[in-house]
């Protein structure tokens, strides 16, 4: 019978083992550039069956089967069986290495264009890896050290008998699938997904009766059908959680780049943007501009918040509707939008029962068809949670939501800035301006075409100013199958503009306020507003959210 001394690991000795011996259980530790971490993960082998067993909670279990050659992912009744062969095929090297006293042979991979070296013994009955892609086949692996820095190795073999608990081999494999199936169900387990709506029709004219007021999970049409809108449970932030919005956008008959917006609707104030939906624009707060003319929920009074928008976006020109109306050889044109952007920032307002909306502007029948899901994503131990030390509070919103039900445009920029009266109270530091700005005029002399400097003044002082401009428009041609097509070769869609293009988000801006204290205080928008020219007329959307930390 053989033998094999396994010699002092980590200053502890084992005594002699049979090499013969096919049940035990194995301990990795990690270091990073040589800084040993505190997890562990263990492999429990009876035979030839292996459980790969990472340290903490798992959702995934991973087994290996050396007699079929086999690794098997299990997650949530789905199996992914997948042979040793199609795995990436080690390069067997000269030298050794001595692990546990146990002499390894050396072997190198390359996954993704990292580099790991493997050191392995096939001289025992036992086999298994701390790694299902790496080398899974090769026999006993005892250590890896990938791009030089990240090692993982053997701590210490334990050979005794492996219970059924430990093993945890299952009775049923539940449903086989594909690769390409397993892999979406491990990326998606991993966070959670609240759907908000799905697939709704925002068109003017798509604008049925509504159902009883302020339920739960239904979905209400305002402004002829250009707005859709749903009260939400949404959960309680945790520690370190990141919250994602994700927005897919398609043509459902109309060829243009619109507006739109995602956002939600304060309540805790005596009047909200909600009773503008309901009641008409008219029940809204006016904000009296210089040039005489009234504009509805605009800006923040004692008894009114305006929408606080979580995402800008721009329909791009029919996209899906139109592709099959478009076709050149080389644009596989896009299915459809998909906007995705971190709104981890506001997440403090966005807890328990919250209306959510969705507004594009069109005058179109088809108009659009929208879906919205939050995802979040958790955060990692030891973070803490911010949510209930944030204090967030929306100020100005110049996006005309219901553009559609006679709310004004953004002009009043043409003779003065827009103003508000804001009240910072006690205990509230660390202020900042999330900024939000987008400009309008649609032919050539307009402001959505003429690049305009934004100035923010507080207290009259100028505190930050910019001039918002995106040049990339023509990398997102293939979005715009129904775009124009000028005579020099460029498309309606490649144009520059002011801070959008279509089929793009526009992302906020953030400038800090820190000189600001607890008490009133004046903040102001100043923008050179282009002049009009016949019936077309520039107009500018922005909104500001001010955030700042609780003591």
């Amino acid at each position: 019978m053989r033998w094999i001394l396994l010699g002092c690991a980590l200053g502890v000795c084992s005594a002699p083992v049979n090499a013969q011996q096919t049940e035990a259980v194995v301990t990795y530790g990690f270091r990073n550039n040589g800084k040993e971490t505190r997890s562990e993960q263990q492999l429990f082998i009876k035979g030839p069956q292996v459980r790969l067993a990472p340290q903490g909670k798992q959702t995934e279990q991973q087994f290996l089967h050396t007699g079929q050659q086999a690794s098997f992912q299990v997650l949530g009744g789905y199996t992914l069986k997948k042979p040793f062969a199609e795995y990436v095929k080690p390069e067997l090297l000269p030298g050794t290495d001595t692990i546990l006293g146990i002499p390894c042979k050396k072997a190198k991979v390359f996954i993704r264009s990292n580099t790991i070296e493997v050191w392995y013994t096939n001289d025992l009955k036992i086999k298994g890896t701390p790694n299902i892609t790496i080398a899974p086949g090769l026999g006993l692996v005892l250590k890896t050290i990938r791009n030089g820095n990240a090692e993982t190795f053997a701590k210490n073999i334990t050979y005794r008998p492996v219970t059924k608990e430990e093993l945890s081999w299952p009775a049923s494999w539940g449903t086989l699938v594909d690769e390409p199936t397993y892999q979406r169900q491990v990326i998606e387990s991993r966070y959670t997904t609240l759907g908000i709506f799905d697939r709704e029709q925002i068109a003017f004219g798509n604008n049925p009766a509504n159902p009883a007021p302020n339920q739960l999970n239904t979905v209400y049409r305002f402004s002829g059908g250009t707005v859709i809108l749903k009260k939400v449970s949404l959960p309680a932030a945790k520690p370190g959680q990141r919250l994602f919005a994700e927005l897919v956008q398609y043509s459902n008959g109309d060829a243009y780049d619109r507006t739109g917006s995602v956002f939600m609707i304060p309540t805790d104030k005596a009047v909200s943007f909600l009773d503008g939906l309901e009641k008409g624009v008219q029940a809204l707060p006016l904000y009296n501009a210089r040039n005489g003319k009234k504009y509805q929920g605009v800006t923040a009074t004692d008894q009114y918040l305006p929408p606080l928008e979580l995402m800008r976006f721009f329909t791009p020109f029919g996209v899906r509707h139109f592709n099959a109306q478009a076709k050149i050889k080389g644009y596989d044109w896009a299915d459809s939008a998909v906007f995705k952007q971190d709104i981890t920032a506001l997440l403090p307002r966005l807890q328990g029962e919250v209306w959510i909306g969705i507004f594009i502007g069109n005058y179109d029948k088809g108009g659009h068809k929208a879906s919205l899901q939050f995802k979040y994503y958790p955060g990692y131990d030891g973070e803490n949670s911010a949510a209930s030390k944030t204090w967030i509070m929306p100020v100005f919103n110049s996006t005309n939501l219901m553009e559609m039900a006679g709310q004004e445009y953004g002009t009043m920029f043409d003779t003065d800035s827009l103003t508000v009266t804001v009240n910072i109270p006690e205990g509230v530091k660390n202020l900042k301006l999330r900024y939000i700005t987008t400009g309008h005029g649609g032919w050539g002399g307009g402001d959505e075409f003429v690049p305009k400097q934004n100035e923010i003044f507080a207290d009259g002082k100028r505190v930050y100013h910019f001039t918002p401009w995106r040049e990339d428009c023509g990398t997102y041609r293939l979005l715009n199958p129904a775009s124009g097509n000028f005579g020099n070769g460029l498309s309606s869609s490649d144009l520059s503009r002011s801070n959008w293009c279509p089929g793009t988000l526009t992302l906020p801006v953030e400038i800090p306020l820190h000189d600001l204290k607890p008490g009133t205080h004046t903040l102001q928008v100043a923008i050179p507003l282009g002049k009009p020219e016949g019936g077309s007329f520039s107009a500018w959307n922005v909104s500001g959210v001010l955030i700042g930390d609780k003591e």
